[in-house]
């Protein structure tokens, strides 16, 4: 399993220095660079050929390290919505996995399905994406030691109606979605 562990590392840390790359060249934004998608998707795919040899990348697999950057390459498989979904869902099998990580995935999730979030991780620019219940994010984000929320910028999703689908009015995020499968 060393030699799993020391890829997925590698591929955590590639992701990430591109990122960086395309960060300071201006180029991460708007919209989702080609660049990035690749490495993204790449990771992904090779994430889910290691899943289907050994299970999901937990601790006890392969340690700390690498199951983290299985985490951040789940996180950033935005093109792969149902690896995603399955991921998540292997996590939650997992008694021994992280309750940051499936808080942070679960939001993940409900931001590219149009849902509000419930743990208040998801933010844009100044912005926390909208939430389901501002208390309840407040306790999940104090029993997980996560930092408190500027209350100022959030929105509390309260009208059940208004739920279905919190991008709806953006066109060009929802064309990318419905291309990828997330609506």
């Amino acid at each position: 399993m060393t030699h799993i562990a020391g890829e997925l590392v590698a591929m955590a840390q590639h992701d990430l220095k591109i990122r960086d790359e395309l960060s300071k060249s201006g180029k991460l934004s708007p919209g989702y660079n080609p660049d990035m998608e690749k490495v993204h998707r790449y990771n992904a795919s090779r994430l889910e050929e290691i899943i289907d040899a050994i299970g999901y990348p937990s601790i006890e697999k392969v340690g700390r390290e690498a199951s983290d950057a299985a985490w951040l390459i789940v996180q950033h498989a935005i093109s792969e919505p149902n690896f995603m979904k399955k991921c998540y869902n292997l996590l939650s099998d997992d008694p021994n996995a992280s309750p940051k990580q499936l808080a942070y995935l679960y939001d993940r999730l409900c931001y590219f399905e149009g849902r509000p979030q419930r743990y208040g991780t998801q933010f844009d620019k100044n912005c926390v994406y909208p939430i389901e219940n501002l208390e309840e994010m407040k306790l999940l984000r104090k029993e997980l030691q996560l930092e408190p929320r500027d209350e100022a910028l959030i929105i509390e999703v309260k009208d059940k109606t208004a739920q279905s689908d919190l991008h709806r009015d953006n066109q060009e995020f929802n064309r990318w979605r419905k291309k990828v499968g997330w609506i």
